[in-house]
């Protein structure tokens, strides 16, 4: 998470989110990901085409806060990983 310049990497309970309208798309997260799990939209594997949407409604009550650190652990997920 401390490699985003924009602070988009948004904490949940188990599962860590990107806000995609905040995102800048500069690649400095994936080389770093443990999970090997972020990828450019155009890249995402068939397999992971859930987590597209998964990810982008987990936004769907948190909006844009411009910043994670802003909000810290959210302490919640998309149902779909709860």
């Amino acid at each position: 998470m401390e490699e985003c310049p924009v602070d988009c990497i948004y904490e949940g309970d188990r599962m860590l989110y990107i806000q995609p309208d905040e995102c800048v798309e500069c690649a400095r997260c994936e080389p770093v990901c443990p999970q090997i799990s972020i990828y450019h939209h155009d890249d995402l594997p068939e397999e992971s085409k859930a987590y597209e949407r998964i990810n982008a409604e987990f936004f769907t009550d948190l909006g844009s806060p411009g910043g994670a650190r802003k909000v810290g652990r959210t302490g919640a997920d998309h149902p779909d990983v709860a």
